[in-house]
């Protein structure tokens, strides 16, 4: 015999003595799992609204050794701690606008048993005016859940954080556009936007539980891809999104873009025109480059346009974030051209319903046809609790203003909540409901623990407009 056949004989010798016992263990960890299968299971936390039953995303439940549960957006927790099991367990509650009663101690929480394959169900109060609909964005949207036996099939995109939303209705879709964007397999994400379309009215309902699946450009292997990879280091920030005829009657998609180096800085504006056959954004003029002799921007159409005719018939798109500070004749040649762009002077401050002055930072503007009127969702600059973290409502009788009182309408305790921007498109005919989303995110906070798979994602809530605590905002 060889000395190859020889060696070769004898390592499968050794393999076939390594794994008989190897072998044996594997069977015996398998019967002793299944033995111990209930010990396995987790125990399962169900946080619904106080009197609707309504479950509630975005729930944190903490225990005194720290450990954190946070609510999917079927409001569901699996707590799955060994150590915990068969023991009344606090767990402090904690909901950015939903709250359990404190106790003698101020304390806020609730005490469990958590016992394998049992449910508990905890009502919770809504103290917000807005109500969270759930998560849009992200991954894992109902992955304790799925930890139950429940919504399997929920698809995954790859995509775990998406930052500020642009929306517009282009040949009966809606789009879908956000800005950075991180991913599961690294740390540096994508930088060039991304985005998606669904139907301009999904067929299912805007209610909790939240399923929204989105149809995102993707590359050739499937995954999401950037929409806007433009030329020049740094991220793309794309904004102004809007659909407008050209001369033709054809409707184009158009944007305008910044390229961003540091953290914040612009040094580069241009409009950029949509590519229908390659799905993108592609270059059309630049607006401004950065420079000793041009170091600051001029007015560009960026933010949240909406649609509006003067009393003279004529078409406009009004670009503001909130309130307009832009205006252009709604057509593709009126958009591009600097020499059509009327900048305008928004108002600073509002009135706040306990008479504090609210001065508006990023938000939304759209036309109400249950109200007659035009409302507003935005963030409010350097309030309270949180610095960036503070939406109010408020209403006018045409886009310009005069806004009246604004009623704050949801709070944050020490996060952000920033770039809320209006979904008229969900309102059912002839309802007072009001949708809005905006992004979650610890930055320019005060140090928060970031909350796991919600954090840099979109979140969307609801208003009902006949709700009394917004009579103040209807000069009621």
């Amino acid at each position: 015999m060889g000395l190859v056949k020889l060696v070769a004989l004898n390592q499968l010798r050794s393999l076939r003595q390594f794994f008989r016992p190897s072998l044996t263990i594997i069977l015996w960890l398998g019967a002793a799992w299944a033995s111990g299968a209930e010990a396995l299971l987790p125990f399962r936390i169900e946080i619904v609204e106080e009197r609707t039953g309504w479950p509630v995303p975005l729930v944190e439940l903490r225990t005194t050794h720290q450990v954190r549960f946070v609510t999917d957006n079927a409001g569901r927790i699996a707590c799955d701690l060994p150590e915990l099991m068969g023991r009344e367990t606090w767990f402090a509650v904690h909901g950015h606008g939903y709250e359990v009663k404190a106790d003698g101690f101020g304390m806020r929480g609730v005490r469990l048993k958590p016992e394998p394959g049992k449910t508990a169900r905890l009502e919770v109060q809504r103290t917000s005016i807005a109500q969270r609909v759930g998560r849009l964005t992200g991954a894992g949207l109902f992955a304790e859940s799925q930890k139950l036996g429940l919504e399997r099939d929920g698809p995954e995109s790859g995509l775990v954080g998406q930052d500020s939303v642009q929306n517009v209705v282009h040949r009966g879709k809606l789009f879908w556009f956000w800005g950075d964007t991180t991913m599961a397999k690294y740390p540096l994400g994508i930088y060039d936007g991304t985005g998606a379309t669904t139907d301009v009215t999904p067929a299912s309902p805007f209610v909790a539980p939240l399923h929204f699946p989105l149809a995102y450009f993707t590359n050739a292997a499937g995954a999401p891809r950037g929409i806007a990879p433009m030329p020049g280091t740094g991220p793309t920030w794309v904004t102004g999104v809007a659909s407008v005829p050209d001369h033709s009657g054809k409707p184009r998609l158009v944007c305008a873009y910044m390229k961003i180096k540091g953290h914040l800085e612009a040094y580069e504006w241009r409009l950029a025109v949509w590519d229908e056959e390659k799905d993108l954004f592609v270059p059309l003029k630049t607006i401004w480059m950065k420079s000793d002799a041009s170091p600051k921007a001029p007015p560009v159409p960026e933010g949240h346009p909406v649609r509006w005719q003067d009393s003279a018939g004529k078409a406009w798109l009004l670009f503001g974030n909130p309130l307009p500070r832009l205006r252009c004749p709604a057509t593709f040649e009126g958009w591009q051209d600097e020499k059509n762009w009327e900048v305008l002077t928004p108002q600073a401050s509002l009135p706040g319903a306990a008479g504090e002055t609210v001065k508006p930072h990023t938000g939304s503007i759209a036309w109400h046809p249950w109200l007659n009127r035009w409302v507003t969702v935005f963030m409010q600059a350097y309030g309270k609790p949180s610095v960036f973290g503070e939406l109010w409502y408020a209403e006018a009788d045409a886009p310009t203003g005069p806004w009246g009182t604004a009623v704050k309408v949801l709070s944050h305790d020490n996060y952000t909540f920033y770039n809320p921007r209006l979904h008229l498109e969900f309102t059912p005919a002839g309802s007072p409901l009001l949708y809005f989303e905006g992004t979650y995110t610890a930055e320019f906070a005060n140090k928060p623990n970031p909350t796991p798979r919600y954090d840099y994602n979109q979140i969307l809530y609801r208003l009902d407009l006949s709700d009394a605590r917004l009579k103040p905002a209807q000069g009621r």
